[in-house]
This record gives C-alpha cells, structure tokens and sequence, in this order.
C-alpha cells in the first residue's frame, strides 16, 4: 500500500491559519481532498495521512470529521494545547478518535526555544504513549539538540521527525544539522519524514541539491525507519505534488523494491496505524 504521510486540507475562511497569508498566493485558498485525489491516482497512492496545520482543537476536530467521512484518509495528526493546564484531559479525550493518530505542537513557532525542554510537558508525553499517539515534531535544526534530550526522557513515546528537521538547503549549511541527525538516529523510538526538503531549497532546485540531505537521512535512519510525504499543498510553493513525487523517486532509485515500498507507504502504516488507525486496508 502507498501511503502520503504528510499532507494538509483548509478552509481559509475557519480564520485560525495565522501563518497563511496572501502573500503566500500558490496557497492561499481552499484545499480539500477532491484537489488532491489526481495527484494520489498519478502516484498510485492508495492512502493518507492528514496532518494539522492551525494550532487549534477547532481545526483538528475539522479534519476528524473529514476523516471519518473519507476512507482515503487512515489517520489524523492533530494538534492540542500542550501549556493548557487540563492538557493529560484534553489529550485522553482526543484520543477517542479513533483516527487520531498522533499530535504535533508546532514547535517552529514558539518563541521559547526551549519549550521541549518544560518539566510541564512530560506528562503529556506520558498520555500519548498511553494512548497509543505519535509526536509529530515540527522542528528547526537549532530545536534538534533539545529533541534528542526529550526522547531520551521517553523512550516507549514514538517520534516522527517532519521534513527532515528542516536543513538549510538554500544555504547548504547543513553540518550541525548532519550531526544532530546521526545522534537522533541513534533512537529506535524516532522516524524520519521524508517531506517538505523542496521548500527548505533555493527556488530552483534541482534534484542534486537534495542529494545530500536524502543520502544523510537513509545512511542514519535506513529504509526501515523513512517515510515519505508530499507536504501538498504547501509542496505548491516549490514545483508541486509531481516534481516532488519525480524527485523522491529518483533519489530512492537505488534502494530495493522492499525498501522503496516500505519508505512509501509500509512505514507509514508500521508507524501511525497499527495501534491507533482502523483501516489498514
């Protein structure tokens, strides 16, 4: 089974997407799955999963019900308040969603640094594990160092790395971020996503600028511990679903059909449904 393990649907007029502007013109308007469905039925991708993009309960409930009415969609990572003080409440109560897979505060946009590093957040982490959730995070590279020390703290909580931490492809300053990935790796209990690289990259990227990265993240992680996502439709602000599908394919190339079919799809499923999602068909 083929699996996108990373995409998004909104509705501007929700009004809870801060960071969504019109400046950002490929994106901005409403996306939903019959936008989407061409570029699943061009990759043969036969399921999704639909990840949070407000830091809002509201929103989260929104693409649940979306879910539950779309057999594509196997699972949602959403997102809940993480500094609430009834947050263990609001995540064993999330979790009666059968199609909550995971939650993902987003940790790019909070100005403390350091948040992952809160003693406040621990037993929340502890209420995911219970619950079978995964923790998608949303990460810089500075934030990687401050990831590695709260997966020491937990290690029967799994941990989905989205777009590879981030590295500074239009820079290519990529060394720190080679580093702290190796140590990440080092982890059973962290996957990486294989997402979201081409808007990291110059405008014109070519597929040799995402060479390294790509290579770095299958020599720590292996085929076994990859998997991949389209980040549509932010993917729209750097060439789109098919250039981005056309490169992943290229950089994989070498790898076995079992390893291309485990990054596409059968990790997707090993991590987000076995405990959690209902339609593993």
């Amino acid at each position: 089974m083929r699996i996108d393990a990373h995409h998004h649907l909104w509705t501007l007029a929700r009004g809870d997407y801060g960071w969504l502007t019109p400046d950002l013109a490929p994106i901005y308007r409403d996306f939903c799955l019959s936008d989407l469905a061409p570029h699943l039925s061009a990759a043969d991708i036969e399921g999704t999963i639909l990840v949070q993009a407000a830091p809002t309960e509201a929103e989260t409930m929104f693409l649940l019900d979306i879910a539950e009415n779309a057999d594509l969609v196997r699972g949602v990572v959403g997102w809940t308040d993480f500094d609430a003080a009834d947050g263990v409440a609001r995540i064993e109560a999330l979790a009666g969603r059968k199609l909550l897979v995971g939650l993902r505060p987003m940790v790019q946009d909070i100005p403390d640094d350091d948040w992952l590093l809160r003693p406040a957040l621990a037993p929340l982490l502890a209420a995911m594990s219970r619950n079978g959730l995964v923790f998608d995070a949303l990460v810089l590279p500075r934030h990687l160092p401050r990831l590695l020390r709260v997966i020491d703290s937990h290690p029967d909580l799994k941990f989905v790395l989205d777009h590879c931490g981030k590295p500074q492809l239009a820079t290519g300053e990529i060394a720190i971020w080679q580093r702290d990935i190796a140590l990440l790796a080092e982890h059973p209990n962290m996957v990486c996503k294989l997402s979201g690289l081409v808007t990291e990259a110059a405008p014109d990227w070519q597929i040799a600028d995402l060479r390294q990265v790509v290579d770095h993240v299958i020599t720590c992680f292996g085929p076994r511990r990859l998997l991949w996502g389209s980040d549509w439709p932010v993917v729209n602000l750097a060439g789109g679903y098919t250039k981005w599908f056309a490169a992943a394919q290229t950089l994989l190339a070498d790898l076995s059909p079992d390893e291309k079919a485990d990054i596409f799809g059968g990790n997707a499923v090993r991590t987000y449904l076995p405990t959690r999602g209902r339609r593993i068909h």
